[in-house]
């Protein structure tokens, strides 16, 4: 039993926008969110591709949950469209594995991608996870989505400089749990992640991107690294 009061920030609902085309899984998803309050609710749905550019802006949501295929019209088009006029996350809902078009939806800016055969739980801890900023993908597909990104591969449109050093390409985030793998080194993962007030299933997908980009392969390293380079001040 929870003896402390809940904070502000916890009382807050996640307003989730839905968008689906197929009206019996847009019904059901209604009802996931429903049953998920009071820590989320419904902002709104759309059943089409010009519905969502519609009505995504004007209700600001936290989260768009997004079908990857809106009546044959691919939601690769839409996000774009989203990511520029409001702050929302993005969480790709898919019923087919096509690496390729999942790849894309992640460098177009989306935050995640849940299977619909996933559990229910699993498609609200992902919608939990993105709005905190974290990324939700398994261990693989990160690697492979990072690896896009290192190469340049669907990203040349943008123009920023690449990083000339390898922890240059830290997030802040990963920078935090950096400091915190230095200053705990002896404790295991579901302890740092506890420490960093994220799931374990997380800390593994950031530890998994940070690898990548210092070219370490495990936590030891990735320490011997940081104390190296000076990366162990949060």
């Amino acid at each position: 039993m929870r003896s402390t009061p809940m904070t502000t920030a916890e009382l807050q609902n996640i307003r989730v926008f839905l968008v689906d085309d197929h009206p019996t899984m847009l019904w059901g998803l209604e009802r996931l969110i429903e049953g998920a309050g009071p820590r989320m609710a419904v902002a709104g749905t759309a059943s089409s591709f010009d519905e969502a550019q519609a009505r995504v802006p004007a209700m600001a949501p936290d989260v768009v949950v997004l079908d990857m295929d809106l009546g044959g019209r691919s939601s690769l088009e839409l996000m774009p469209f989203i990511r520029e006029r409001c702050a929302a996350q993005i969480l790709v809902l898919t019923a087919g594995r096509e690496q390729s078009t999942l790849d894309q939806a992640m460098l177009q800016g989306a935050r995640g991608v849940v299977n619909k055969a996933a559990p229910p739980q699993q498609l609200l801890d992902a919608i939990e996870a993105v709005h905190r900023g974290e990324v939700w993908l398994d261990g693989r597909d990160l690697a492979r989505v990072f690896s896009q990104l290192q190469h340049g591969r669907g990203a040349a449109h943008s123009a920023a400089p690449a990083p000339s050093t390898p922890q240059e390409r830290l997030t802040a985030r990963e920078r935090r749990i950096v400091a915190c793998v230095v200053a705990q080194s002896g404790a295991c993962n579901a302890a740092l992640a506890d420490h960093l007030c994220i799931a374990e299933h997380t800390l593994r997908n950031h530890l998994s991107m940070i690898y990548q980009k210092l070219g370490v392969r495990n936590r030891l390293e990735l320490y011997v690294y940081a104390v190296k380079h000076q990366l162990g001040e949060a």
